[in-house]
C-alpha cells in the first residue's frame, strides 16, 4: 500500500475493528438500510454488486450477498477476515479504492457506506470516473458522501490515528456529472453519533 493515509486507514480500522462496530450501534437514526434497499430495489437478481468499504461484513453487506454476486473491497485485513465469516456468499479481496480497478462493465451496482469519507478528496473526481467506467450501461452508484467541506484531515478518533477529507455537496455533485452521472437522488442527512450531530450527502446515481 503506497499511500501512507490508505496505510493510516488500514492500521486504524485493524485496531479498532470491535469498538467500532459497538460505536456503530450506538447509531440508531442511520438511514443506510433504507438507502441499500433502494439501490437493491433497481437491480436485478443476482447482478453484480461491488462494495467499497465493505468492513466487516455489515447488515447491508448481508443484504447484497444475498440476493447478488458480491464482491467487496477494504483496506483493513482483520475486517476482511471478519466479513467473509460473516458473509460466506460474498467475494472479498483487500484492495485502496484509489488504485484498484475491474474491466469495464464489470458491475451492475456499486455501493459505498461512508467509506468514500476516508478517500483523500482530491482523488474523488478521479475515483468517480473509474466507477463510471466498471459500471455497464445503466447500472446504479450508491454512496455516502462528506456533507461539509472538510480538508484532509489526521487524528485520533475511536483511539486510534485515522484520516478523514471531504468535498461540500455542490463540489461532488459537480464532481459526480463531471463522471458522467445522473443523480437519481441526493439528499442531504443527519444522524446522531455518540460524539453528537453529523450530516452526510446520500446519493444515487445512474450511469
Amino acid at each position: 500500500m503506497s499511500d501512507p493515509r490508505a496505510q493510516l486507514v488500514a492500521d486504524g480500522y485493524d485496531s479498532m475493528i470491535d469498538t467500532w462496530e459497538s460505536w456503530k450501534a450506538q447509531i440508531t437514526d442511520d438511514p443506510r438500510k433504507q438507502w441499500c434497499a433502494e439501490l437493491a430495489a433497481r437491480l436485478s437478481p443476482g447482478a453484480r454488486v461491488l462494495e467499497l468499504g465493505c468492513g466487516g461484513g455489515t447488515e447491508e453487506t448481508r443484504v447484497l450477498a444475498s440476493g447478488f454476486r458480491l464482491t467487496g473491497v477494504d483496506l483493513s485485513p482483520a475486517q476482511l477476515e471478519r466479513a467473509r465469516r460473516r458473509v460466506p456468499d460474498g467475494e472479498f479481496r483487500p484492495g485502496d479504492f484509489t488504485a484498484i480497478d475491474f474491466e469495464p462493465g464489470s458491475f451492475e451496482g456499486v455501493a459505498a457506506f461512508y467509506s468514500f469519507n476516508h478517500v483523500p478528496r482530491a482523488l474523488l473526481g478521479d475515483l468517480f470516473e473509474r466507477i463510471h467506467a466498471w459500471l455497464v450501461p445503466g447500472g446504479w452508484f450508491l454512496a455516502t458522501l462528506g456533507g461539509s467541506d472538510l480538508e484532509d484531515w489526521t487524528g485520533e478518533w475511536l483511539g486510534v490515528r485515522m484520516f478523514f477529507s471531504g468535498w461540500p455537496p455542490e463540489t461532488n455533485r459537480r464532481l459526480l456529472a463531471k463522471a458522467g452521472f445522473e443523480l437519481e437522488r441526493d439528499e442531504l442527512v443527519a444522524i446522531t453519533e455518540p460524539e453528537g450531530k453529523a450530516t452526510f450527502q446520500w446519493v444515487l446515481a445512474r450511469r
